[in-house]
């Protein structure tokens, strides 16, 4: 009796051992990912397409990249190409937090409902349409980015040049663009779309 005694306590001792060596090493997992991400952070055109090269999926990369790119908004004032991309990612978020099976279940509805009043706030401040389809206006962001990285700024007028979407104008929206102050709404659902997933991400170890 005795005996099993030793073997039950060992087998236990062991059984916690690896569930601590486990934790640890998704721990390990996820600081070397949020690592990676800081480091390509500067370099990253588009973090609402292929995150990580394809292996990641693309709402939870745009997810952990909200901080950074949308949760003080006036660190793109004189670069247009970026704010449109953060625009549009926050357009992106929004809508998949809402619409994504595997989000749409999961996610808080509180952290849901500001991604929409942040949403409002950028669609106000650019000018955009509150009721403007979400891939419309995600598509010509992207794409008026695209020119204004090349250096065609036409391009980029006559890809905003839609006035059912971009009500004030392309040239207001590209003002602004260039202009782009600290949105308060935007930044408080940057920091708890991030801090949501990081809770999703510990509720699965």
């Amino acid at each position: 009796m005795r005996s099993l005694r030793v073997v039950d306590a060992t087998a236990q001792r062991d059984a916690g051992a690896k569930a601590v060596s486990g934790h640890r090493l998704v721990t390990a997992r996820r600081a070397l990912l949020v690592a990676t991400l800081l480091l390509t952070a500067g370099c990253e055109a588009d973090p609402v397409g292929n995150h990580l090269w394809g292996f990641g999926d693309p709402v939870r990369g745009a997810a952990l990249y909200a901080p950074r790119n949308l949760g003080n908004t006036a660190r793109w004032d004189g670069q247009p190409a970026q704010a449109a991309m953060a625009a549009a990612q926050l357009e992106f978020l929004a809508v998949e937090m809402r619409t994504n099976p595997r989000y749409s279940v999961a996610v808080s509805p509180s952290v849901v409902q500001q991604l929409d009043r942040g949403r409002d706030e950028m669609r106000g401040f650019l000018g955009i349409a509150p009721d403007a389809p979400p891939q419309l206006v995600i598509t010509a962001l992207r794409q008026a980015a695209a020119a204004l990285r090349d250096g065609d700024r036409t391009r980029a007028e006559a890809l905003l040049n839609r006035p059912a979407v971009f009500t004030a104008g392309p040239l207001v929206t590209l003002a602004r663009l260039s202009a782009m102050p600290r949105l308060r709404e935007v930044g408080i659902a940057a920091d708890q779309v991030a801090n949501e997933i990081n809770r999703l991400d510990n509720r699965r170890v």
